[in-house]
């Protein structure tokens, strides 16, 4: 089921087109990635499905009718650009963003106890924000974000500002509602929070959509037939039309090779040429990695 779409989305900025024709579809209960680099678009798209702001042409889609005001309510925004009330104390201040959202006071401070005390911050709750960290203001702020319970989270650069203990507390969160049939956009730089957490993606570049697809699929699109062989003995020398060896490292009575496999030949006959001359310690298919591919793609190398 398809919760998200956008359908031939345009937005121009003067002389500058931020979008030309952007289309994608977010399945129900996935995390999608949505990548480019700086100026892409990306933040223009969060804009229109926020109904921030409107496109010029094309329409947003929500559970298969076009996009309304009362759709807002489903959904929880966490912006790259932060920002919080310095002098606010930090109970009040989440207690006034749920209320914003729709909750009552009873309610919103009953979630945020909650929600305070899975994040470890209860401790922090009269203080004034600006005694916060930045990364501790950051979680008061992703508390924000999930406090009434949206079915739609779109989280632009959510790790900006952690550690990398608060970093992976804030992966884990991000699985927990995937697992709850939660929808979540996110939006980011860090290539491996893509790997470990997107299930598809679509990447934007100069105010096009240029890659869409699930992530499994797009990283087997882009391999390159390359494998890390590890086999017992000082030395690999086989001379062999079916690949060629790219690198070579000996270590303590084992050699590890990379290897290039020649166009249209099994892994199989690969294997079986090695293991008929070497005793195969491990034989490994080398996939690009999401930075690989990013970095290719927008660069067209």
């Amino acid at each position: 089921m398809i919760y998200l779409e956008a359908r031939n989305v345009v937005k121009q900025y003067a002389e500058h087109t931020a979008l030309s024709g952007v289309s994608l579809q977010v399945p129900k209960g996935c995390v999608y990635g949505l990548l480019g680099p700086n100026g892409a678009g990306k933040t223009t798209l969060i804009r229109i499905i926020n109904r921030i702001t409107a496109p010029d042409s094309g329409e947003v889609l929500i559970e298969g009718h076009p996009s309304q005001a009362s759709d807002i309510y489903k959904i929880g925004y966490l912006p790259e650009e932060r920002g919080l009330y310095k002098k606010m104390k930090v109970g009040e201040h989440a207690v006034f963003l749920a209320q914003l959202k729709g909750l009552s006071k009873r309610d919103a401070e009953q979630k945020i106890a909650f929600w305070f005390d899975k994040f470890d911050i209860t401790s922090w709750k009269n203080k004034k924000v600006e005694e916060l960290s930045k990364g501790m203001q950051q979680k008061v702020q992703f508390i924000a974000t999930v406090i009434h319970d949206p079915e739609l989270l779109i989280l632009d650069e959510p790790f900006s500002g952690f550690d990398p203990v608060n970093a992976e507390l804030l992966k884990r969160e991000i699985l927990e509602l995937k697992a709850k049939g939660k929808t979540i956009i996110l939006s980011t730089h860090n290539m491996e929070s893509v790997e470990t957490l997107c299930d598809e993606i679509t990447l934007i570049n100069k105010s096009q959509a240029v890659l869409q697809g699930n992530v499994k699929d797009i990283k087997e699109k882009y391999k390159t037939d390359e494998f890390n062989v590890v086999v017992k003995g000082n030395s690999f020398d086989i001379d062999s039309g079916l690949f060629s060896v790219e690198a070579q490292e000996m270590n303590e009575g084992i050699t590890g090779v990379r290897i290039k496999k020649s166009q249209d030949v099994s892994n199989s006959r690969v294997i079986g040429e090695i293991s008929g001359k070497y005793e195969v310690v491990s034989f490994n298919e080398i996939l690009p990695s999401m930075n690989e591919i990013f970095i290719q793609t927008v660069t067209n190398k």
